[in-house]
């Protein structure tokens, strides 16, 4: 994107997706890291995100006292450093716009940056005093306004405590800072600032002090992770402020070029890449399906939940899944099948590797199947591509064949036709005539499946020809006769026996395909699921350290009995970790979960199923710490 474009327009205080942005956001397949930014309206937020940019221009500059950007505007460059990344910058409309009139508005363009980003920059003029805090409100509203579950039970934990599991991390621009960077005489960190300013005030309840508190409590607890920047003024020459998009930076402070400078590679280096709850990657697709979600909720009266919206997003994400694995087996298929294959055998090793592979496309793209209900259907969907493919390569196989039968046994056909064995020892002619034929077949290179069916229809169709032949021969008695005969049709019945071999292990070959098929889903199935238990530790690992440091911030500022009022959170994680870390018992969640895909789809899967089934119950063993262990 060259220019920034409207991602959500607030227009008549109804906000409204742009769908151009969409269409933008739809064609991005990369990950991608998402900064937005916040802030008073005429605070410089604009200059900041075109910085980011690497750009002077872009997200319109206000000189007046007017507010320039309505809506959350988007602009999409590639990641300064991180191959295969999207940067998408997310510059708000100001808050506290005076000629707005619905301050809600406000509210829910805070609340869209908070659940879009994964890093959350809040813009500010001056210090971080009460008055700072008290702008900030916006945060303590949060609890109203964003929901993390769709439908939590009564004796759940409140919502908001599921927040710092998924919220960005947090940064503060000080603009136009004038103070020293000192505390009791002694100098501090931008960082030592910021959470100095963020210690909670003891005193009288109520009142500026409880207003300015409730800010602080809420950004301590949401954002686990928050970082802080100043910068000084750009330029003290008034004319040039208000043009500040058109200044070289050989004309800006020096300070202030130097601050930007740290603030960017801080920004590249640091803003993580989008991800949802339990390790979900966003990418432009995802973010676009997500942007429309929470818009239709907060337009619809409802509060945008992060549930909700993950399951629409897995709904339309698993769908495109199914096609992305589906087509990509096609695409192997096509390039590594040439019909018709030699054996059965050799185009379902061909297969059982593309069915691999499609597997694992669709574990990538997917996520929170958790009815198995779209594995079932691209599993439904392989088998019947498969089973096309085998249909093709047979029916190739029986029009060379066939083909190749023609071509061999025009001569035998025109001696026939002209009597050539009519004649005494017409039979013994006849049978050294066919018999170079079937010896000819028996040359042609990559006949196929269908090589051995196509003869046995050829020679069946000779057999009415032979006994004519053969009741016709005066050189041969009525006994020879009837020998000849009886061995004709032993010889028939052995080929017949023979071709019946062949169909069985056909047939054998195809229950082990489905076998491996199965094995195959189950084994990828087991590595997601452990993948994505792994994920969930780790957040909850995570949002537990974070409790226990507020705990211990509170106890240290003497808020004991806010720090109690924690136990109840740290105690039920606690409790979740534990229980996540013991492993499961996910033996009968994969046989369950491959019983459902594969009994509804595969044909004759009952007994395939069956079959496996004995097999992974030998094969996994638990130790004693109850560890379950799958040897494929």
């Amino acid at each position: 994107m060259k220019t920034p474009i409207c991602l959500v327009e607030n227009r008549n205080e109804q906000l409204i997706v742009n769908s151009k942005a969409l269409s933008i956001l739809h064609k991005i397949c990369q990950p991608v890291v998402v900064v937005a930014i916040v802030g008073m309206f005429r605070t410089g937020k604009s200059y900041l995100m075109n910085h980011l940019a690497g750009q002077n221009h872009g997200f319109p500059l206000g000189s007046t006292v007017r507010a320039v950007t309505k809506g959350i505007w988007m602009w999409c460059v590639p990641h300064p450093t991180k191959p295969d990344h999207t940067l998408v910058l997310l510059d708000t409309e100001g808050l506290g716009d005076v000629e707005k009139g619905d301050p809600k508005n406000d509210s829910w363009i805070f609340a869209l940056s908070v659940l879009l980003s994964s890093t959350f920059i809040y813009n500010s003029m001056g210090t971080i005093n009460h008055q700072a805090l008290e702008q900030l409100h916006y945060v303590t509203e949060l609890t109203q306004l964003i929901r993390a579950k769709s439908d939590p039970t009564p004796d759940e934990v409140e919502d908001s405590t599921e927040f710092v599991s998924f919220f960005p991390d947090f940064v503060w621009t000080v603009r136009d800072f004038t103070l020293e960077l000192k505390l009791n005489g002694h100098p501090i960190t931008e960082d030592e600032y910021l959470e100095n300013a963020l210690k909670l005030i003891s005193g009288i309840s109520g009142g500026r002090i409880q207003y300015s508190n409730m800010s602080r409590e809420c950004i301590r607890y949401f954002f686990p992770k928050r970082k802080c920047f100043v910068f000084d003024r750009p330029t003290n020459h008034r004319n040039l402020l208000s043009h500040i998009d058109e200044v070289p930076q050989n004309q800006l402070e020096r300070t202030f070029v130097v601050q930007s400078k740290n603030f960017c590679s801080y920004i590249f280096a640091n803003a993580k890449t989008k991800t949802l709850r339990g390790g979900i990657i966003v990418t432009g697709n995802r973010l676009g399906t997500l942007v429309e979600t929470y818009v239709n909720a907060i337009n619809k009266g409802t509060i945008p939940c992060l549930e909700d919206a993950v399951t629409t997003l897995a709904q339309c994400e698993n769908s495109a899944a199914v096609q992305k694995a589906a087509d990509h087996y096609s695409e192997q298929m096509a390039q590594r099948v040439e019909f018709p294959t030699g054996t059965l055998q050799e185009l379902l090793e061909v297969h059982t590797a593309c069915e691999r592979e499609a597997i694992a496309v669709f574990m990538e793209h997917s996520f929170k199947d958790d009815e198995h209900e779209f594995q079932k259907k691209l599993v439904d969907t392989i088998e019947r591509k498969k089973e096309a493919i085998l249909l093709q390569n047979e029916e190739t196989s029986v029009k060379y064949c066939q083909a190749q039968l023609e071509q061999l046994s025009e001569p035998l056909t025109q001696s026939i036709s002209r009597g050539v064995f009519s004649v005494p020892g017409g039979h013994s002619l006849y049978l050294d005539a066919r018999k170079l034929v079937e010896q000819n077949y028996k040359l042609v290179p990559r006949k196929g499946v269908k090589a051995r069916e196509v003869l046995q229809s050829f020679l069946q169709q000779q057999s009415a020809i032979e006994i004519s032949i053969l009741q016709s021969d005066k050189a041969l008695t009525d006994g020879e006769k009837a020998i000849a005969a009886e061995r004709a049709k032993r010889e028939a019945a052995e080929k017949e026996q023979e071709l019946l071999r062949q169909q069985q292990k056909e047939q054998q070959e195809k229950m082990e395909a489905q076998k491996r098929s199965l094995q195959e889903n189950i084994v990828q199935l087991k590595e997601k699921m452990e993948r994505e238990r792994e994920n969930i530790l780790r957040e909850q690992e995570r949002v537990l350290e974070h409790k226990l440091k507020v705990q211990k911030e509170l106890l240290m500022e003497g808020f004991k009995e806010k720090s109690e009022r924690l136990n109840k959170e740290i105690n039920r994680l606690k409790e979740e970790i534990e229980t996540s870390k013991k492993t499961p018992s996910i033996l009968s969640q994969i046989l369950d979960a491959a019983g459902t895909v594969f009994l509804a789809v595969l044909p004759g899967a009952g007994k395939v199923v069956g079959a496996v089934m004995k097999v992974f119950s030998k094969e996994f063993k638990f130790t004693n710490k109850n560890e379950c262990k799958i040897k494929l």
